[in-house]
């Protein structure tokens, strides 16, 4: 029996992780199609989390129907006079028995600009999510304000260090840095040993001191779905050789992983205090250039970080906010780069996850903690609300192109032209979640 749950532990914890993560963003989207349906006069009759037989419900003072339901896989807000519950078309019967005025509230019977506001609202409203999530991080963390001054040092297999907390730092192995680009700068030419010198600011007085490579060997997060997941690697692990060759700094992973063209690598580690050896083998993955494209190359699926924490100071409103929302841009036209770069056939296909990806990238996260979570959820958020934009009937981004069809003609399309397009609409997208399902299954 222990075995048993050891073996379900994972994919159980994997699950939880995964429907945790999808009702927070179907919660978020459909609230947005709730809400401004609500405030363009649509009624909502049922808010729906989840699909299949209702556990829990109640009406609230306006008449919707507020459940959760037995498969949490989705959810939905089912308008008065919808037919189903993805308004893909009018309950006959229902509209006919309506009045003029009752029909105003309908999703059928509204103005265009209510009907395309309440649409456009679920992806909107998964921006904001993202966007609130980046702003709470930058309000949580602060902002680094442009000084190399160590507000803590991280764990690391080094002796000798005298660098401290408070130490304002002036020069790095005899160059002089006044800012924290400067420091990075003079990092990142530091030669390739465990000790460096530092010049610091320490009670008004300049002195030298010893501390770590500032670009360590040391992990800070691990990628989901990697060769380093599957290795057990944990964030605070310092690898401290590859293939029995000392390694002191970080880039020097990466070029091993990318020398290596997928052939498996022996590594040692430290782990609070404890050494261990594993070994992995480097998986090809898309990477982002500094010039914006993608490319594909080996890596096993880490990150790294400087040494020390800097000092940070508390963010203005209007940093928090501003901040937060380029997070979600950036985050945007990323997921707009991947996708083209895939079309594209710059970065393979096997990057399109399904069910199972998405679920092992929210067990990994939860895993590293609860900051590693919220951000996917972030992202994912990004995501979801792009992916439904896209012009494809059944989603939302279908909705807004008849829409427009009816804008630009004054009608909208037949039942039956709207017949076909949901139908093929529904054809894609079955397509597509197979697709990545079946990329869960046999891409490496």
């Amino acid at each position: 029996m222990v075995t048993l749950m050891e073996t379900l532990s994972g994919p159980v914890f994997y699950f939880a992780a995964f429907i945790a993560a999808l009702s927070i963003i179907v919660t978020v989207h459909e609230f947005g199609h709730y809400i401004v349906g609500r405030w363009s006069g649509i009624h909502a009759e049922v808010f729906s989390l989840g699909f299949g037989p209702v556990i829990a419900s109640r009406v609230d003072r306006r008449g919707t129907r507020w459940q959760v339901a037995a498969f949490p896989l989705g959810g939905y807000v089912k308008f008065l006079g919808d037919a189903n519950a993805a308004s893909a078309g009018a309950d006959d019967a229902t509209m006919a028995r309506l009045s003029d005025r009752e029909r105003r509230h309908t999703m059928h019977g509204a103005p265009l600009w209510a009907r395309a506001a309440t649409v456009f609202a679920g992806p909107f409203f998964n921006f904001i999510l993202a966007s609130v999530i980046f702003s709470g991080f930058v309000l949580v963390q602060g902002i680094a304000d442009g000084s190399p001054v160590v507000a803590s040092l991280k764990p690391l297999p080094v002796e000798g260090v005298t660098l401290a907390p408070g130490d304002r730092i002036v020069s790095v192995e005899g160059v002089p840095v006044e800012t924290y680009e400067d420091f990075v700068d003079a990092a990142e030419a530091l030669p390739a040993t465990p000790v460096v010198r530092y010049g610091v600011i320490r009670d008004g007085a300049t002195i030298e001191v010893t501390g770590p490579q500032a670009f360590p060997p040391l992990i800070s997060g691990i990628a989901p779905k990697s060769a380093a997941m599957d290795a057990g690697l944990q964030g605070g692990d310092v690898i401290l050789s590859v293939d029995g060759t000392g390694i002191q700094r970080f880039e020097e992973i990466r070029a091993r992983a990318i020398g290596s063209q997928g052939a498996p690598l022996a590594l040692t580690v430290w782990r609070a205090g404890e050494i261990f050896e594993t070994t992995l083998t480097p998986r090809e993955r898309p990477v982002q250039t500094e010039a914006g494209d993608f490319e594909m190359n080996w890596q096993i699926g880490i990150y790294g970080d400087v040494a020390f924490e800097p000092e940070a100071r508390s963010a203005t409103p209007w940093e928090v906010v501003s901040l937060g929302v380029r997070a979600t841009y950036d985050s945007i036209l990323g997921t707009i780069g991947s996708l083209a770069a895939i079309l594209g056939g710059a970065i393979s296909s096997c990057s399109i996850s399904g069910a199972i990806g998405i679920a092992q990238a929210a067990g990994a996260a939860a895993s590293q903690g609860w900051a590693y979570f919220i951000g996917l959820v972030a992202s994912l958020s990004v995501a979801i609300g792009f992916l439904n934009l896209l012009p494809i009937p059944v989603l939302d981004g279908g909705h807004l192109i008849f829409h427009a069809y009816e804008w630009a003609r004054g009608k909208a399309p037949s039942d039956r032209v709207m017949n076909m397009a949901m139908t093929a609409g529904l054809v894609v997208v079955l397509s597509l979640m197979l697709f990545g399902l079946s990329n869960d299954i046999f891409c490496p």
